[in-house]
């Protein structure tokens, strides 16, 4: 029998269509200290961000010959490494792009009318404080006719977009594979349009967008001070992708001088994020890396692990 370990857990439909199946799933959690002496019990291991899978563990692998992550990055797994000791790698890069782009749409929602900071001050003022609040907040902005710009343009950045057309807002685009994409949109009556979005350089990105958001593959930095001095001042910016993407001591010092105006942050450099003057700031909306966390997305997840596994030859 397969023995599969889902040991950052499973959508329940997913584990109950696996024991169907004739696969025996284990999704009681085995400490990342103790994965090494356990992980040859099991023919697969299913992770999601908390699981790291590097190279001491793989080195001790010979039963496991498949490695799931449920979800679309992959920064986790040292990848090659574990393919090149003829261990199959998998994800499940579809599943969760609806979830994380309309969090990203939250944040920017949120920030462009102070939700967090006017749903953090409400409580504490009474009838002539409320005037002042409403003067204070009555200077949020619309996102129709802006230009929201992407770092990075997969599923996840394409999806997003689709939201931003929808809501009236110019598109940039800059990937590691640049090519000129056509972003079907379906209205509610039906209609269907496409749109083209061209190609940007990461340059036009940075200087030339009221908004950016990151979308790019990998742990490696894509904002740092280089970037944020190219900034348009009281840019926005949104990182609903990777920890580490956005050097977050410089996101500080760029929001204390007023070259960013707001910022939506749902993953962090160290999680969870110790960072004070993060966690305080006024003009950050913070969310707990909850990005593919909904109902729906575990539900697409869990069937994408399901057909993987289904479908592997061991």
């Amino acid at each position: 029998m397969i023995r599969i370990l889902a040991n950052d857990g499973i959508e329940a439909a997913a584990k109950a269509d696996l024991i169907k199946g004739g696969y025996e799933v284990q999704d009681v959690k085995i400490s990342q200290d103790e994965l090494a002496s356990r992980i040859n019990e099991f023919d697969v291991l299913t992770v999601r961000s908390a699981t790291k899978v590097r190279k001491p563990l793989i080195d001790v692998m010979s039963q496991t010959k498949l490695v799931i992550r449920g979800g679309v990055g992959l920064d986790n797994i040292d990848v090659d490494y574990a393919q090149s000791k003829g261990i199959s790698v998998r994800n499940t890069p579809l599943a969760s792009s609806q979830s994380v782009a309309e969090l990203v749409f939250a944040h920017l929602f949120g920030l462009v009318r102070y939700l967090p900071q006017s749903h953090r001050e409400m409580p504490l003022h009474g009838e002539q404080e409320f005037k002042i609040l409403k003067e204070r907040f009555s200077k949020g902005s619309e996102l129709k006719g802006k230009t929201l710009g992407f770092i990075g343009f997969g599923n996840i950045g394409q999806t997003t977009a689709k939201i931003a057309l929808g809501c009236g807002m110019n598109v940039l685009a800059y990937d590691l594979y640049p090519r000129e994409w056509v972003l079907e949109l379906i209205f509610m009556n039906g209609i269907k349009t496409s749109v083209p979005v061209s190609p940007s350089t990461k340059e036009d990105i940075i200087s030339q967008s009221d908004f950016i958001t990151v979308h790019s593959a990998g742990s490696s930095q894509v904002i740092s001070e280089k970037e944020f001095a190219m900034m348009k001042d009281g840019v926005g910016i949104i990182n609903c992708a990777r920890g580490g993407a956005i050097k977050e001591s410089e996101l500080i010092d760029a929001l204390n001088s007023g070259k960013v105006a707001y910022a939506g942050i749902d993953v962090y450099e160290e999680e969870p994020t110790k960072n004070i003057a993060l966690l305080q700031h006024e003009r950050v909306s913070l969310t707990p890396h909850i990005g593919a966390s909904t109902r729906e997305a575990q539900e697409r997840i869990g069937k994408e692990v399901v057909d993987i596994i289904m479908n592997f030859k061991f």
